[in-house]
């Protein structure tokens, strides 16, 4: 990103496809268990249906190969595929409310299949763009407004969605994620795709040999297990919120857009503190302070003191993503950046599948608080795993 101009454009769509990506998962994390809930559904067949439709995120990496290899319509190995995505998640929002959960669940579920296959193509291949274009130095600036954009958005559309529920006019939810698509499809028409790559960039069969890469096998696993416990805590705070505490649906939302607020100052806050606390550092005090956080939703018995746990809970949120997608951004192989990056990416969607299965589950046995005390144990148990990651591969970490 040399050329100033050029890079302004690409940090704004950095941004802008993350905003529309925060609308999507605000809703899926927050009021999709709640819209579902208003038909009778239970929680079990909620969690299988999410984990169904984060099949597309699983299979991104063939998205990701895909964009590697492959210059789509000699556009770029970026730009079409991030079109492509937008386009189809935009559809799918402005058609799913044409289909009753209760009497047609299969359209209504084929409808998130088809979103979760157009977010999951942008957000590749967006993640693939901003690592042939981002400096080593830039990595937590381009990571802090990813997660910034994405939980500002959570801020933005929240309380809207909450007022929206409250009214029963769940089909304006929709319509409002396909109208916030329309910034990030503008910005990527503009923007400039690399339609010849540099022989450092280009596909090679010998970069492979990465995946094999102790360090990285650990960090993939620790991705795995990360979001498990982390996604389907936030995914449960909505319901928890109201079901546990007979909040509002309006106030829920509320909660919803401060749970966003904390985010954006755990998301730009990670980003400089790795800089001082280096890659280490900063992933051992954001599995420490998630883990407290997630014990800290277990045993709040106050609506009142929830405002401040939420907010907490928001915080360490943006930070563990920031620095975890910042550090995935350092194992990519520029030859098979968006590939790598997307195995990364896909290992986590397992763990969030997995979470939001055994979530369901976890409350309708146990209930909320042991499900927080479950998923605060997980985050711990991933301590020794920080630890080996950096044992292997202490050097080209250390910054």
């Amino acid at each position: 990103m040399s050329n100033p101009s050029e890079r302004t454009k690409k940090l704004a769509l950095f941004t802008a496809v993350y905003f529309v990506e925060g609308a999507v998962l605000t809703y899926s994390s927050s009021f999709n268990i709640l819209y579902l809930r208003s038909f009778d559904l239970s929680f079990s067949l909620i969690g299988i249906a999410s984990a169904v439709a984060m099949v597309p995120f699983i299979l991104k990496i063939l998205i990701g190969y895909l964009s590697d290899r492959v210059n789509l319509f000699h556009r770029g190995h970026r730009k079409p595929y991030i079109l492509i995505g937008l386009v189809l998640q935009t559809l799918a929002f402005l058609l799913v409310p044409l289909f009753n959960p209760s009497q047609q669940f299969g359209g209504y579920l084929a409808m998130m299949i088809l979103a979760s296959l157009g977010m999951s193509t942008y957000d590749t291949t967006t993640d693939g763009l901003s690592i042939d274009s981002t400096p080593e130095k830039d990595r937590g600036l381009v990571q802090g407004l990813m997660v910034g954009g994405r939980a500002l958005s959570a801020v933005v559309t929240a309380a809207l969605m909450g007022l929206f529920s409250e009214n029963g006019h769940w089909a304006y939810i929709f319509y409002m994620i396909a109208v916030l698509a329309l910034p990030a499809l503008i910005l990527a028409l503009l923007v400039k795709d690399q339609v010849e790559r540099t022989p450092e960039q280009k596909y090679s069969r010998e970069a492979l040999r990465s995946f094999k890469d102790p360090a990285f096998l650990l960090f993939a696993l620790l991705g795995m297990v990360y979001p498990l416990a982390l996604y389907s805590t936030e995914g449960m705070i909505s319901a928890y919120l109201n079901e546990g505490f007979h909040i509002s649906l309006s106030t829920v939302g509320l909660y919803t857009a401060v749970f966003g607020i904390g985010t954006v100052c755990g998301g730009i806050l990670g980003g400089s503190l790795m800089k001082k606390l280096g890659r280490r550092g900063s992933l051992l005090a954001a599995v420490l302070v998630t883990a407290a956080a997630t014990f800290l939703m277990a045993v709040t018995a106050s609506p009142l003191l929830m405002w401040g746990v939420v907010f907490f809970m928001g915080f360490v949120f943006g930070d563990y993503e920031t620095v975890y997608f910042a550090m995935g951004m350092d194992f990519a192989d520029p030859r098979i950046a968006a590939f790598m990056f997307s195995v990364t990416m896909a290992v986590g969607n397992i763990g969030i599948a997995l979470g939001s299965s055994l979530a369901g589950v976890l409350v309708d046995s146990v209930g909320f608080m042991w499900m927080f005390v479950i998923f605060g144990m997980v985050h711990l148990i991933t301590l020794p795993l920080v630890f080996s990651i950096f044992k292997k591969k202490p050097a080209e970490l250390s910054l």
